[in-house]
Protein backbone atom coordinates (compact mmCIF):
# COMPACT_ATOMS: atom_id res chain seq x y z
CA UNK A 1 0.00 0.00 0.00
CA UNK A 2 1.28 3.50 -0.86
CA UNK A 3 0.52 6.32 1.56
CA UNK A 4 -1.21 9.01 -0.48
CA UNK A 5 -2.45 11.39 2.21
CA UNK A 6 -2.02 12.18 5.88
CA UNK A 7 -5.02 10.04 6.87
CA UNK A 8 -3.10 6.95 5.77
CA UNK A 9 -0.31 7.61 8.27
CA UNK A 10 0.15 6.00 11.68
CA UNK A 11 1.82 8.76 13.67
CA UNK A 12 -0.38 11.65 14.89
CA UNK A 13 2.64 13.87 14.25
CA UNK A 14 2.03 13.26 10.55
CA UNK A 15 -1.75 13.04 10.49
CA UNK A 16 -2.73 15.70 13.01
CA UNK A 17 0.13 18.02 13.91
CA UNK A 18 3.07 18.49 11.53
CA UNK A 19 1.19 16.89 8.63
CA UNK A 20 -2.09 18.51 9.59
CA UNK A 21 -0.77 22.06 9.20
CA UNK A 22 -0.05 22.76 5.50
CA UNK A 23 2.34 25.60 6.28
CA UNK A 24 4.41 23.54 8.72
CA UNK A 25 4.38 20.56 6.36
CA UNK A 26 5.53 22.67 3.42
CA UNK A 27 8.33 24.21 5.48
CA UNK A 28 9.68 20.99 7.00
CA UNK A 29 9.13 18.44 4.24
CA UNK A 30 12.25 19.50 2.25
CA UNK A 31 14.43 18.62 5.25
CA UNK A 32 12.75 15.97 7.37
CA UNK A 33 10.83 13.70 5.02
CA UNK A 34 12.12 10.33 3.81
CA UNK A 35 12.45 11.85 0.36
CA UNK A 36 14.52 14.68 1.81
CA UNK A 37 16.88 12.21 3.50
CA UNK A 38 17.55 10.56 0.15
CA UNK A 39 17.97 13.89 -1.64
CA UNK A 40 20.53 15.06 0.92
CA UNK A 41 22.48 11.79 0.73
CA UNK A 42 22.53 12.13 -3.05
CA UNK A 43 23.76 15.72 -2.68
CA UNK A 44 26.58 14.46 -0.46
CA UNK A 45 27.51 11.79 -3.01
CA UNK A 46 27.74 14.51 -5.62
CA UNK A 47 29.94 16.62 -3.35
CA UNK A 48 32.21 13.62 -2.83
CA UNK A 49 32.69 13.17 -6.57
CA UNK A 50 33.55 16.86 -6.98
CA UNK A 51 36.06 16.63 -4.11
CA UNK A 52 37.70 13.61 -5.76
CA UNK A 53 38.09 15.67 -8.91
CA UNK A 54 39.58 18.58 -6.96
CA UNK A 55 42.49 16.39 -5.81
CA UNK A 56 42.93 14.69 -9.17
CA UNK A 57 41.47 11.26 -8.38
CA UNK A 58 38.99 11.71 -11.20
CA UNK A 59 38.38 14.41 -13.79
CA UNK A 60 35.89 17.29 -13.67
CA UNK A 61 33.73 15.89 -16.47
CA UNK A 62 33.25 12.63 -14.61
CA UNK A 63 32.60 14.39 -11.30
CA UNK A 64 30.05 16.73 -12.88
CA UNK A 65 28.27 13.77 -14.46
CA UNK A 66 28.01 12.08 -11.05
CA UNK A 67 26.86 15.29 -9.31
CA UNK A 68 24.27 15.90 -12.03
CA UNK A 69 22.96 12.34 -11.79
CA UNK A 70 22.81 12.59 -7.99
CA UNK A 71 20.73 15.73 -8.35
CA UNK A 72 18.22 13.96 -10.63
CA UNK A 73 17.55 10.71 -8.78
CA UNK A 74 14.18 10.16 -7.11
CA UNK A 75 13.27 8.65 -3.78
CA UNK A 76 11.05 6.13 -5.56
CA UNK A 77 13.98 4.79 -7.59
CA UNK A 78 16.07 4.36 -4.48
CA UNK A 79 13.21 2.69 -2.58
CA UNK A 80 12.72 0.18 -5.38
CA UNK A 81 16.43 -0.60 -5.47
CA UNK A 82 16.55 -0.94 -1.68
CA UNK A 83 13.82 -3.56 -1.85
CA UNK A 84 16.34 -5.60 -3.85
CA UNK A 85 19.61 -4.78 -2.03
CA UNK A 86 18.16 -4.40 1.47
CA UNK A 87 20.71 -1.64 2.02
CA UNK A 88 19.70 2.01 1.74
CA UNK A 89 23.03 3.61 0.85
CA UNK A 90 24.05 0.89 -1.60
CA UNK A 91 20.67 1.32 -3.24
CA UNK A 92 21.35 5.04 -3.62
CA UNK A 93 24.79 4.34 -5.07
CA UNK A 94 23.38 1.84 -7.56
CA UNK A 95 20.73 4.30 -8.74
CA UNK A 96 23.32 7.04 -9.26
CA UNK A 97 25.58 4.59 -11.11
CA UNK A 98 22.71 3.73 -13.41
CA UNK A 99 22.47 7.37 -14.49
CA UNK A 100 26.16 8.00 -15.35
CA UNK A 101 28.41 6.89 -18.22
CA UNK A 102 30.21 3.58 -17.78
CA UNK A 103 33.55 5.33 -17.26
CA UNK A 104 32.15 7.26 -14.30
CA UNK A 105 30.53 4.37 -12.45
CA UNK A 106 33.66 3.34 -10.55
CA UNK A 107 34.01 6.79 -8.98
CA UNK A 108 30.54 6.85 -7.40
CA UNK A 109 30.96 6.52 -3.62
CA UNK A 110 34.66 5.75 -4.08
CA UNK A 111 36.56 5.75 -0.78
CA UNK A 112 33.45 6.25 1.35
CA UNK A 113 31.51 4.09 3.76
CA UNK A 114 27.76 4.36 4.24
CA UNK A 115 27.88 6.59 7.29
CA UNK A 116 30.30 8.99 5.67
CA UNK A 117 27.25 9.75 3.57
CA UNK A 118 24.46 9.29 6.14
CA UNK A 119 26.00 11.27 9.01
CA UNK A 120 27.19 14.05 6.71
CA UNK A 121 23.79 14.29 5.01
CA UNK A 122 21.99 14.36 8.35
CA UNK A 123 24.28 17.07 9.71
CA UNK A 124 23.62 19.12 6.59
CA UNK A 125 19.83 18.73 6.47
CA UNK A 126 19.30 19.18 10.21
CA UNK A 127 21.49 22.27 10.26
CA UNK A 128 19.64 23.78 7.32
CA UNK A 129 16.29 22.84 8.87
CA UNK A 130 17.23 24.53 12.15
CA UNK A 131 18.57 27.66 10.44
CA UNK A 132 15.82 28.03 7.85
CA UNK A 133 12.72 26.75 9.64
CA UNK A 134 13.00 25.96 13.35
CA UNK A 135 14.87 29.10 14.43
CA UNK A 136 12.74 31.55 12.38
CA UNK A 137 9.56 29.92 13.72
CA UNK A 138 10.83 30.20 17.28
CA UNK A 139 11.84 33.80 16.58
CA UNK A 140 8.23 34.61 15.63
CA UNK A 141 7.09 33.17 18.96
CA UNK A 142 9.66 35.27 20.83
CA UNK A 143 8.52 38.35 18.92
CA UNK A 144 4.93 37.71 20.08
CA UNK A 145 6.18 37.49 23.66
CA UNK A 146 8.15 40.71 23.19
CA UNK A 147 5.04 42.55 22.00
CA UNK A 148 3.09 41.43 25.06
CA UNK A 149 5.97 42.22 27.42
CA UNK A 150 6.16 45.75 26.06
CA UNK A 151 2.40 46.33 25.98
CA UNK A 152 1.92 45.03 29.54
CA UNK A 153 5.16 46.25 31.12
CA UNK A 154 3.22 48.43 33.58
CA UNK A 155 0.19 46.15 34.05
CA UNK A 156 0.34 45.10 37.69
CA UNK A 157 -0.23 41.42 38.45
CA UNK A 158 -0.06 39.47 41.65
CA UNK A 159 2.99 37.24 41.61
CA UNK A 160 2.43 33.62 42.55
CA UNK A 161 4.76 31.15 44.23
CA UNK A 162 3.66 27.65 45.21
CA UNK A 163 0.23 28.49 43.75
CA UNK A 164 -0.30 31.23 46.33
CA UNK A 165 -0.29 35.01 46.10
CA UNK A 166 3.21 36.36 46.76
CA UNK A 167 4.30 39.90 45.79
CA UNK A 168 3.28 42.05 42.81
CA UNK A 169 5.00 41.91 39.45
CA UNK A 170 3.70 43.09 36.10
CA UNK A 171 2.27 40.92 33.38
CA UNK A 172 4.92 42.25 31.02
CA UNK A 173 7.61 41.15 33.45
CA UNK A 174 6.12 37.66 33.55
CA UNK A 175 6.26 37.50 29.75
CA UNK A 176 9.80 38.91 29.65
CA UNK A 177 10.97 35.81 31.52
CA UNK A 178 9.89 33.73 28.53
CA UNK A 179 11.43 36.15 26.05
CA UNK A 180 14.78 35.58 27.74
CA UNK A 181 14.42 31.83 28.20
CA UNK A 182 13.21 31.18 24.66
CA UNK A 183 15.90 33.47 23.27
CA UNK A 184 18.53 31.50 25.12
CA UNK A 185 17.13 28.26 23.65
CA UNK A 186 17.10 29.80 20.17
CA UNK A 187 20.79 30.53 20.44
CA UNK A 188 21.49 27.02 21.74
CA UNK A 189 19.59 25.56 18.78
CA UNK A 190 21.67 27.57 16.32
CA UNK A 191 24.90 26.61 18.06
CA UNK A 192 24.11 22.90 18.33
CA UNK A 193 23.10 22.73 14.66
CA UNK A 194 26.25 24.50 13.51
CA UNK A 195 28.43 22.21 15.59
CA UNK A 196 27.16 19.06 13.87
CA UNK A 197 30.16 17.43 12.17
CA UNK A 198 30.42 15.35 9.04
CA UNK A 199 32.99 12.73 8.12
CA UNK A 200 34.86 11.07 5.30
CA UNK A 201 37.04 8.70 7.26
CA UNK A 202 35.85 5.29 6.13
CA UNK A 203 34.58 2.09 7.64
CA UNK A 204 36.35 2.39 11.01
CA UNK A 205 37.27 6.07 10.94
CA UNK A 206 40.99 5.50 10.27
CA UNK A 207 40.95 6.66 6.59
CA UNK A 208 41.96 3.18 5.44
CA UNK A 209 40.36 3.39 1.99
CA UNK A 210 41.11 7.07 1.38
CA UNK A 211 44.77 6.49 2.20
CA UNK A 212 44.90 4.28 -0.92
CA UNK A 213 43.54 7.11 -3.04
CA UNK A 214 44.91 10.37 -1.68
CA UNK A 215 48.25 11.46 -0.28
CA UNK A 216 46.48 13.51 2.39
CA UNK A 217 43.11 11.91 3.26
CA UNK A 218 42.31 14.49 5.91
CA UNK A 219 42.82 17.32 3.45
CA UNK A 220 40.40 15.57 1.08
CA UNK A 221 37.90 15.23 3.93
CA UNK A 222 38.21 18.94 4.73
CA UNK A 223 37.73 19.85 1.07
CA UNK A 224 34.69 17.58 0.78
CA UNK A 225 33.02 18.88 3.95
CA UNK A 226 34.01 22.47 3.27
CA UNK A 227 32.03 22.39 0.03
CA UNK A 228 28.99 21.59 2.18
CA UNK A 229 29.95 24.20 4.80
CA UNK A 230 30.48 21.51 7.40
CA UNK A 231 33.49 20.66 9.52
CA UNK A 232 35.02 17.27 10.25
CA UNK A 233 34.76 15.53 13.58
CA UNK A 234 38.26 15.57 15.17
CA UNK A 235 38.05 11.77 15.30
CA UNK A 236 35.30 9.39 14.26
CA UNK A 237 34.67 5.69 13.97
CA UNK A 238 32.29 4.40 11.32
CA UNK A 239 29.97 7.11 12.66
CA UNK A 240 30.52 10.64 13.91
CA UNK A 241 30.64 11.01 17.70
CA UNK A 242 26.98 10.82 18.77
CA UNK A 243 27.08 13.73 21.22
CA UNK A 244 26.26 16.17 18.42
CA UNK A 245 22.89 14.51 17.91
CA UNK A 246 22.38 14.45 21.68
CA UNK A 247 23.08 18.17 21.95
CA UNK A 248 20.70 18.95 19.09
CA UNK A 249 17.94 16.86 20.66
CA UNK A 250 18.53 18.55 24.02
CA UNK A 251 18.33 22.00 22.43
CA UNK A 252 14.97 21.09 20.88
CA UNK A 253 13.51 19.35 23.92
CA UNK A 254 14.61 22.07 26.34
CA UNK A 255 13.09 24.69 24.01
CA UNK A 256 9.91 22.64 24.06
CA UNK A 257 10.11 22.60 27.85
CA UNK A 258 10.17 26.41 28.00
CA UNK A 259 7.24 26.53 25.57
CA UNK A 260 5.34 24.04 27.72
CA UNK A 261 6.03 26.14 30.82
CA UNK A 262 4.73 29.27 29.09
CA UNK A 263 1.69 27.40 27.77
CA UNK A 264 0.96 26.00 31.22
CA UNK A 265 1.19 29.45 32.82
CA UNK A 266 -1.25 30.86 30.27
CA UNK A 267 -3.53 27.87 30.79
CA UNK A 268 -3.52 28.36 34.55
CA UNK A 269 -4.31 32.07 34.20
CA UNK A 270 -7.47 31.10 32.30
CA UNK A 271 -8.95 29.18 35.23
CA UNK A 272 -12.47 30.37 35.97
CA UNK A 273 -11.44 31.67 39.39
CA UNK A 274 -8.43 33.56 37.93
CA UNK A 275 -9.45 34.65 34.44
CA UNK A 276 -6.55 37.03 33.80
CA UNK A 277 -6.13 36.02 30.15
CA UNK A 278 -8.35 34.36 27.57
CA UNK A 279 -7.42 32.26 24.56
CA UNK A 280 -9.12 33.27 21.33
CA UNK A 281 -12.10 31.16 20.36
CA UNK A 282 -13.43 30.90 16.80
CA UNK A 283 -17.11 31.62 16.13
CA UNK A 284 -17.86 28.00 15.24
CA UNK A 285 -15.40 26.42 17.69
CA UNK A 286 -16.76 23.86 20.16
CA UNK A 287 -15.26 23.43 23.62
CA UNK A 288 -17.13 20.33 24.74
CA UNK A 289 -19.29 17.67 23.16
CA UNK A 290 -21.78 17.98 26.02
CA UNK A 291 -21.24 21.40 27.67
CA UNK A 292 -22.13 24.12 25.16
CA UNK A 293 -20.74 26.90 27.37
CA UNK A 294 -17.15 25.58 27.54
CA UNK A 295 -14.29 27.69 26.21
CA UNK A 296 -11.23 25.57 26.86
CA UNK A 297 -7.56 26.66 26.53
CA UNK A 298 -6.97 23.89 24.00
CA UNK A 299 -4.05 25.44 22.12
CA UNK A 300 -1.99 25.99 25.25
CA UNK A 301 -2.84 22.50 26.48
CA UNK A 302 -1.84 21.08 23.10
CA UNK A 303 1.66 22.55 23.36
CA UNK A 304 2.18 21.09 26.83
CA UNK A 305 0.93 17.73 25.60
CA UNK A 306 3.35 17.76 22.65
CA UNK A 307 6.18 18.37 25.10
CA UNK A 308 5.05 15.39 27.21
CA UNK A 309 5.20 13.16 24.14
CA UNK A 310 8.60 14.38 22.95
CA UNK A 311 10.59 14.99 26.16
CA UNK A 312 11.02 11.26 26.99
CA UNK A 313 12.74 10.80 23.62
CA UNK A 314 15.83 12.39 25.13
CA UNK A 315 16.43 9.02 26.75
CA UNK A 316 16.76 7.50 23.29
CA UNK A 317 19.42 10.00 22.25
CA UNK A 318 21.36 9.25 25.42
CA UNK A 319 21.16 5.54 24.66
CA UNK A 320 22.40 6.22 21.14
CA UNK A 321 25.70 7.39 22.65
CA UNK A 322 26.58 3.73 23.16
CA UNK A 323 27.95 1.96 20.09
CA UNK A 324 30.34 -0.96 20.51
CA UNK A 325 33.91 -0.41 19.39
CA UNK A 326 33.93 1.23 15.95
CA UNK A 327 30.20 0.74 15.34
CA UNK A 328 27.20 -1.45 15.95
CA UNK A 329 23.78 -1.05 14.41
CA UNK A 330 21.79 -0.26 17.55
CA UNK A 331 21.40 3.42 16.65
CA UNK A 332 20.30 2.75 13.07
CA UNK A 333 16.55 2.67 13.69
CA UNK A 334 16.37 4.92 16.75
CA UNK A 335 18.32 7.79 15.24
CA UNK A 336 15.86 8.02 12.34
CA UNK A 337 13.33 9.52 14.77
CA UNK A 338 15.47 12.57 15.53
CA UNK A 339 13.75 14.52 12.77
CA UNK A 340 10.45 14.12 14.58
CA UNK A 341 11.86 16.08 17.51
CA UNK A 342 12.68 18.96 15.16
CA UNK A 343 9.22 18.74 13.60
CA UNK A 344 7.45 18.76 16.97
CA UNK A 345 9.51 21.74 18.14
CA UNK A 346 8.59 23.71 15.05
CA UNK A 347 4.92 22.80 15.27
CA UNK A 348 4.69 23.72 18.96
CA UNK A 349 6.42 27.08 18.42
CA UNK A 350 4.00 27.95 15.64
CA UNK A 351 0.95 26.83 17.59
CA UNK A 352 2.00 28.77 20.68
CA UNK A 353 2.75 31.93 18.67
CA UNK A 354 -0.71 31.75 17.12
CA UNK A 355 -2.30 31.26 20.55
CA UNK A 356 -0.51 34.28 22.02
CA UNK A 357 -1.39 36.38 18.99
CA UNK A 358 -5.10 35.94 19.72
CA UNK A 359 -4.88 36.00 23.52
CA UNK A 360 -6.78 38.69 25.42
CA UNK A 361 -5.32 40.17 28.61
CA UNK A 362 -8.04 41.12 31.11
CA UNK A 363 -6.55 44.08 32.98
CA UNK A 364 -9.62 44.52 35.17
CA UNK A 365 -9.35 40.94 36.36
CA UNK A 366 -5.62 41.36 36.97
CA UNK A 367 -6.39 44.40 39.14
CA UNK A 368 -9.15 42.60 41.02
CA UNK A 369 -7.01 39.55 41.76
CA UNK A 370 -4.19 41.76 43.03
CA UNK A 371 -6.65 43.61 45.27
CA UNK A 372 -7.60 40.33 46.95
CA UNK A 373 -4.21 40.26 48.70
CA UNK A 374 -3.69 43.99 48.91
CA UNK A 375 -3.36 44.04 52.69
CA UNK A 376 -1.14 40.99 53.03
CA UNK A 377 1.42 41.85 50.39
CA UNK A 378 2.53 44.89 52.40
CA UNK A 379 4.19 42.43 54.81
CA UNK A 380 7.47 42.18 52.91
CA UNK A 381 8.09 45.92 52.42
CA UNK A 382 7.02 46.58 56.02
CA UNK A 383 9.44 44.00 57.39
CA UNK A 384 12.32 45.21 55.17
CA UNK A 385 11.78 48.87 56.10
CA UNK A 386 11.49 48.10 59.82
CA UNK A 387 14.77 46.19 59.66
CA UNK A 388 16.33 49.06 57.66
CA UNK A 389 15.43 51.52 60.42
CA UNK A 390 16.64 49.38 63.31
CA UNK A 391 14.07 46.76 64.38
CA UNK A 392 16.03 43.77 65.74
CA UNK A 393 13.58 41.05 64.65
CA UNK A 394 11.35 42.64 62.04
CA UNK A 395 10.40 39.45 60.20
CA UNK A 396 8.94 37.81 63.27
CA UNK A 397 7.25 41.01 64.38
CA UNK A 398 5.52 41.49 61.04
CA UNK A 399 4.57 37.81 60.90
CA UNK A 400 2.66 38.29 64.16
CA UNK A 401 1.05 41.48 62.83
CA UNK A 402 -0.20 39.65 59.73
CA UNK A 403 -1.95 37.08 61.93
CA UNK A 404 -3.61 39.88 63.87
CA UNK A 405 -4.68 41.65 60.68
CA UNK A 406 -6.14 38.41 59.26
CA UNK A 407 -8.23 37.95 62.42
CA UNK A 408 -9.65 41.47 62.35
CA UNK A 409 -10.94 43.98 59.84
CA UNK A 410 -7.94 46.31 59.77
CA UNK A 411 -5.16 46.36 57.20
CA UNK A 412 -1.63 45.35 58.10
CA UNK A 413 -0.50 48.98 58.08
CA UNK A 414 -3.38 50.03 60.35
CA UNK A 415 -2.50 47.28 62.82
CA UNK A 416 1.14 48.34 62.73
CA UNK A 417 0.22 51.98 63.38
CA UNK A 418 -1.71 50.96 66.49
CA UNK A 419 1.27 49.08 67.92
CA UNK A 420 3.36 51.36 70.14
CA UNK A 421 6.50 49.29 69.43
CA UNK A 422 6.42 50.41 65.79
CA UNK A 423 5.36 54.05 65.99
CA UNK A 424 8.82 55.59 66.35
CA UNK A 425 10.24 53.44 63.54
CA UNK A 426 7.29 54.17 61.24
CA UNK A 427 7.95 57.90 61.67
CA UNK A 428 11.36 57.39 60.04
CA UNK A 429 9.83 56.12 56.79
CA UNK A 430 10.11 58.49 53.84
CA UNK A 431 6.93 59.59 52.03
CA UNK A 432 7.78 57.23 49.18
CA UNK A 433 8.26 54.32 51.60
CA UNK A 434 4.93 55.07 53.28
CA UNK A 435 3.25 55.24 49.89
CA UNK A 436 4.43 51.70 49.15
CA UNK A 437 2.74 50.52 52.36
CA UNK A 438 -0.42 52.47 51.59
CA UNK A 439 -0.53 51.28 47.96
CA UNK A 440 1.14 47.85 48.01
CA UNK A 441 -0.30 47.10 44.56
CA UNK A 442 2.44 49.39 43.23
CA UNK A 443 5.15 47.40 45.01
CA UNK A 444 6.51 45.68 41.92
CA UNK A 445 10.11 46.82 42.08
CA UNK A 446 11.92 47.00 38.75
CA UNK A 447 9.45 44.77 36.93
CA UNK A 448 8.48 47.35 34.26
CA UNK A 449 12.11 48.29 33.62
CA UNK A 450 13.23 44.65 33.40
CA UNK A 451 10.36 43.87 31.01
CA UNK A 452 11.32 46.72 28.70
CA UNK A 453 15.04 46.00 28.88
CA UNK A 454 14.60 42.33 28.02
CA UNK A 455 12.12 43.10 25.25
CA UNK A 456 14.36 45.77 23.75
CA UNK A 457 17.47 43.60 23.87
CA UNK A 458 15.82 40.65 22.17
CA UNK A 459 14.02 42.78 19.62
CA UNK A 460 17.48 43.88 18.49
CA UNK A 461 18.93 40.37 18.60
CA UNK A 462 16.12 38.95 16.46
CA UNK A 463 16.96 41.27 13.57
CA UNK A 464 18.03 39.15 10.63
CA UNK A 465 16.42 36.03 12.13
CA UNK A 466 12.74 36.84 11.84
CA UNK A 467 11.25 35.85 8.48
CA UNK A 468 10.44 38.74 6.18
Amino acid sequence: MTITNRFDTISPLDSRFYGGDPAVYKALHPYLSAAAAIKYMARVEGALALALADVGITDKTTANAIASAADRITAQEVAEEEARTRHDVRALVNVIRAHVPDGAKRFVHLGATSYDIVDTANALRYRECIDRVVVPTLAVLIAKCISIAEAEADTAQIGRTHGRHAEPVTFGFAMAEYVSRLGDRLELLRLSARRLPGKLSGAVGAYNALALLASDPRALERRFLGSLQLHAAPVSTQIVPPEGWTDLAHACVSALGVMANLADDMRQLQRSEIGEVAESFAAEQVGSSTMPHKRNPVSFENVKSIWKAIAPRMLTTYMDQISEHQRDLTNSASQRFLGEILAATTYAAGRLASSLDGMRVDRDRLKANLAMSRGAIAAEPLYVLLAKYGHPDAHEAVRRLTLEAERGSRSLLEVAMLDTDFRDLLKKFTPEERRILERPEDYYGLAPQVARDIASAWRERLKGILPE
